[in-house]
């Protein structure tokens, strides 16, 4: 048996390898992928040669990038994190074959897992495996950014990812998946309005498309636009929170522009380039504004005992049960044969071809 994976051997230079397939072992299973969905985020800087951890050695104990070895030199081997697949062998009770379920075992046909060290998440039946593809960890990302936004507010106290955004006032800067996920994230839990900002129309169609309400960030300056609107006493006026999603320098200057005094920017985007634009001088410091980085690798301080990635995708399980016939319809704007992997990845690195959410079917 040999699968397939999608591997990036340099940059701009993506490839399918066939390999062969591990045997099956004593408390493994084997996986057949069904899904796998592509990050526009993070898989594509591998492609393009932008991720630090292409060009520097990630030092865990001190949290610091230091040169040296690259920590993921190429050929990368191991890419995306969005898989859905079905169990076709066993060799442990605690996962039957046949079972649907989400994992994140990068672009491949088929996988060996371990219960133990992996997570695998079974999709309920009334959740359309395509949409699996959010639950292990996309999901997750986005709704770690509303408990950081009840973080902000509760501190360990938080009970609901409703906390930091119910009866609020949200903006979420950014069109893409997972903007749009945190905005509806937002919504589903009670936020008084939610607002996407997004220069590319077509994003903003989408987010319109699932009931969102849009506004161009180039135009007609929506800092003034929102802060006109959103008002809470004399000289209080703006977004009580702010997600920022789009790893853009002008994004978080906007982001900090939206806030009302002492907001916070609840910042999920990953800067590949830095954000030399970002103005600190003004906005951010004479508004007392705070940005709290909300990226999956962490929970808010206090919170990893009772909000563990489970639970996150748990919650992303109930999103979708609300909103998956739209985010089907909408957010995923192209399902492409896992053959064509390669020139996807590459034509999306480059520009040539624009997509939402797309996804490779096995």
């Amino acid at each position: 048996m040999r699968d397939r994976v999608v591997v990036v051997e340099a940059p701009g230079r993506v490839t399918l390898v066939g390999r062969d397939a591990a045997p099956l072992r004593a408390g493994a299973f084997r996986v057949a992928t069904l899904f796998s969905g592509v990050s526009a985020g993070t898989e594509l800087s591998y492609v393009k040669g932008t991720n630090p951890w292409l060009n520097a050695t990630w030092d865990a104990d001190l949290g610091l990038f230091r040169p040296g070895e690259p920590s993921t030199p190429y050929p990368v081997t191991r890419l995306g994190y969005m898989q859905v697949g079905r169990v076709v062998e066993s060799a442990t009770p605690a996962v039957a074959p046949g079972t649907v379920g989400a994992l994140t075992c990068g672009h491949r046909t088929g996988w060996l897992a371990d219960p133990v060290a992996e997570r695998f998440v079974p999709l309920p039946e009334d959740v359309d495996p395509l949409l699996g593809v959010y639950v292990a960890h996309m999901g997750p990302i986005c709704a770690n950014g509303l408990l950081h936004a009840a973080a902000d507010l509760y501190g360990v106290g938080v009970r609901s990812l409703g906390d930091g955004v119910r009866g609020r006032r949200v903006a979420v800067v950014g069109g893409g998946v997972v903007a749009l996920l945190t905005a509806l994230f937002a919504r589903r839990h009670g936020a008084a309005s939610v607002v996407v900002l997004d220069p590319t129309p077509q994003r903003r169609q989408v987010a319109e498309a699932l009931g969102l309400e849009a506004l161009d960030a180039d135009a007609d300056d929506p800092a003034v636009v929102l802060k006109t609107r959103w008002a809470h006493a004399p000289g209080d006026r703006g977004a009580d929170v702010v997600f920022q999603c789009r790893g853009q320098a002008w994004a978080l200057h906007l982001a900090l522009r939206l806030l009302r005094p002492q907001g916070t920017v609840v910042d999920l985007a990953f800067y590949q380039a830095g954000a030399d634009q970002v103005r600190l001088g003004e906005e951010f410091h004479h508004n007392g504004l705070s940005v709290r980085c909300a990226q999956i690798g962490r929970v808010p301080r206090g919170l990893a005992p009772t909000w563990d990635r489970e639970r996150l995708s748990a919650e992303t399980i109930d999103l979708l049960r609300a909103y998956g016939d739209v985010v089907r319809k909408h957010l995923i704007t192209a399902v492409v044969p896992f053959d064509e992997a390669p020139a996807l990845l590459t034509d999306l690195a480059e520009r040539r071809r624009h997509e939402v959410q797309a996804v490779l079917a096995v």
